[in-house]
């Protein structure tokens, strides 16, 4: 079914509704729950285990509602879906939150709705508002603020925030992506099979870097154990599958306001949680890069060029 024939289907307001709460609320506290799965498990695995976990269980309940049928070319887009999605766009925010405050890397992935605007504007040939570029044009301004000089004395580790950037990239790349490609008809199966791609591709990148060795599962803390299944099971089942239902059902500009509403809960319970300072340069950057996406979703939707 094509994007446009998805799109004049009108979803449930009360799915629809909780759909939005899932990806704002759980997403938005998952940055938390990176910081304490990663007291003890190295980044990789603990992607590897996150969505190996996620993906068992998400395969098992469309299984269970006779939905899991699947083509080798929806495998295949699958999995392009969970090389983008969650190895290279989550996978990129567990690295760097290892050296960067999960504010500020919650403010660098709200830089998503800015790279999808680049990328329609490329791909689908679409034709952004002047309100749309000038967003984008803040957006990038922002992001130079936060990771400037004065941004990096600050503790902002600029490989760290650079490879986040890289990440949000292939988020809304795969974003974009995943609306177009032939998926699963189940949502479910569909989700099920990006994350169970994405711990193929985590499990192979922990062989390669080594962290299998030295790492003792005894070790583990209580608190990587929670991280891990709040992880798993709010963060990947509900609302990574709310987001993938998002895309079919509602326009990207909607769905990314996401990205505003998420570093907003990531810096409080950043603050409260982990002692996280807010400095005047990150407050400033963290307000033209809001500003930024705020005028990139409420802008009219481009048209397409002839």
């Amino acid at each position: 079914m094509s994007y446009r024939k998805r799109m004049t289907a009108n979803p449930p307001p009360l799915r629809l509704f909780s759909a939005f709460a899932a990806v704002y609320l759980i997403w938005g506290s998952s940055y938390l729950a990176i910081v304490w799965g990663l007291e003890t498990v190295p980044p990789l695995l603990l992607g590897a285990a996150r969505f190996l976990t996620a993906g068992a269980i998400l395969l098992a309940i469309a299984a269970a509602r006779g939905g899991s049928k699947f083509t080798s070319r929806q495998l295949l887009n699958a999995s392009v879906v969970g090389l983008l999605l969650p190895f290279l766009g989550n996978g990129s925010l567990i690295w760097a939150q290892q050296r960067i405050p999960s504010g500020i890397a919650a403010l660098i992935v709200a830089t998503v709705p800015l790279w999808m605007v680049v990328i329609q504007t490329v791909v689908e040939h679409v034709r952004p508002s002047r309100q749309i570029w000038i967003g984008v044009a803040l957006g990038l301004a922002g992001l130079a603020i936060l990771v400037g000089a004065g941004g990096v004395a600050g503790g902002v580790h600029l490989p760290s925030a650079l490879i986040l950037c890289g990440g949000s990239i292939a988020w809304a790349s795969g974003s974009i992506y995943s609306r177009s490609a032939e998926l699963p008809a189940s949502g479910l199966t569909s989700a099920a099979l990006t994350m169970l791609a994405a711990s193929v591709f985590f499990s192979v990148a922990a062989l390669a870097a080594g962290e299998h060795r030295g790492f003792d599962v005894a070790s583990v803390s209580l608190r990587s154990v929670a991280g891990l299944a709040y992880l798993s099971i709010l963060g990947s089942v509900v609302a990574y599958s709310a987001y993938i239902w998002l895309l079919q059902v509602a326009s990207p500009a909607r769905v990314g306001t996401y990205a505003y509403v998420n570093p907003l809960i990531a810096v409080v319970l950043g603050s409260v949680f982990l002692d996280e300072a807010i400095s005047v340069r990150t407050g400033v950057a963290a307000a033209v890069i809001l500003l930024a996406v705020i005028l990139i979703t409420l802008a009219p939707q481009p048209a397409r060029r002839r």
